[in-house]
């Protein structure tokens, strides 16, 4: 059964669908394979931070505000930023208290709504990416989470992580934010598009050896198609998202990842197109607080929760450089330790993305991802 879940979970993965569905109908697989309290909650956190861009937890449209001021200023354990940054990726609050849970503050939450173990495990892709996390809870007297469990979780995730990477893409390419926003083409068998997004024509010209006005498409789109198409023939496996990195005539590189489409009618494909560019929150970092490229380098490891020497050796830097760059970052963000600055950057950049994603929810719209300008 659960290999079949996971079978399933992959192929819902790699289509162009909106993130709540995806995550609505992982939830009705998940809920035969791993039984858990009430409902889960699913996150969504920017890979190049690690701070959280979206919520969804049905029942609950706005996640409160003391939760948030805990996950981000408070002591406890199972924060979502140190199970995802762990080796196993996956934690439950009973194990990271030694089985005595009730010193710590997640846990008389639960209590208070009815729930008593809690199992963190964090969205990674095959590349490395975080891109989410996932809560699960089980009420007082029943079974413990097991090493089945979270063996079965941790197969999951990669699709997990993908499912909301591409779900993220897609909401952005339907309702577009800004002109650098991604493009979606479904094109059929004989590589026709069937429709397009808004915005996608502008992508279609700048990729070489296309002329968009003849409707003669770029020559590695069809190309694209033709792999993902390969990859969706084969019944009762997923197959894999077909990705190509084109370096466009503006001279700017550009990612397109291709996927069949499954559905009865005729074979089709999805493509989408985004532009190759650096994470947001560099240029966010720069333009808040005035800090150089280095120091938006420590920041970015800061705000993932390396240490002073595991930072001093990602970078190839003495630790007393290290020290130098975050008394600067501290000075020019105006704040005192490294919590505050983690602080400082989701309340001003992502807890207004976090907010604008739940209104997004409540009206039908894409949820977005990344920090809010």
């Amino acid at each position: 059964m659960r290999e079949r879940a996971l079978e399933k979970i992959a192929r819902m993965s790699r289509q162009p669908g909106d993130l709540v569905t995806f995550w609505q109908e992982a939830t009705e697989v998940i809920t035969a394979t791993v039984p858990f309290y009430s409902v889960p909650c699913w996150y969504t956190l920017d890979p190049a931070s690690l701070l959280i861009t979206s919520h969804y937890h049905p029942g609950m449209t706005a996640f409160p505000a003391d939760w948030l001021a805990q996950e981000y200023y408070g002591d406890d354990v199972n924060q979502l930023a140190d199970v995802v940054l762990s080796d196993s990726g996956i934690s439950t609050l009973h194990e990271a208290t030694d089985g005595d849970p009730s010193h710590s503050p997640r846990w008389q939450r639960n209590i208070a709504l009815g729930g008593d173990q809690e199992l963190i495990a964090g969205l990674r892709s095959k590349a490395g990416d975080v891109w989410g996390a996932l809560g699960l809870y089980r009420e007082p007297g029943q079974p413990m989470f097991d090493e089945r469990d979270k063996s079965f979780l941790r197969a999951l995730a990669p699709h997990l992580a993908e499912g909301a990477r591409r779900a993220l893409l897609v909401g952005e390419a339907a309702d577009p934010d800004g002109p650098d926003a991604p493009g979606l083409l479904i094109l059929t068998a004989d590589w026709d598009i069937e429709s397009a997004t808004p915005g996608v024509e502008r992508w279609l010209r700048d990729l070489p050896d296309g002329d968009f006005d003849a409707g003669r498409l770029p020559s590695v789109v069809p190309a694209l198609a033709g792999r993902a198409m390969r990859t969706g023939a084969q019944p009762g496996r997923p197959g894999e998202v077909a990705v190509a990195r084109v370096l466009s005539n503006s001279g700017t590189w550009l990612v397109l990842h291709g996927t069949s489409l499954v559905s009865a009618g005729p074979p089709r494909v999805a493509i989408i197109i985004e532009p190759g560019r650096p994470a947001r929150i560099h240029s966010l970092l720069m333009s808040a607080y005035n800090l150089t490229a280095r120091e938006r380098e420590v920041t970015r490891h800061v705000l993932q929760g390396s240490s002073t020497t595991q930072i001093a050796e990602d970078l190839v830097i003495s630790v007393h450089t290290v020290r130098q760059h975050l008394k600067s970052i501290f000075g020019k963000a105006d704040v005192r330790s490294r919590r505050d600055l983690v602080a400082k950057v989701f309340y001003g950049h992502y807890e207004p993305r976090l907010r604008d994603n739940e209104r997004r929810t409540v009206d039908g719209k894409p949820v977005r991802g990344g920090p809010k300008a």
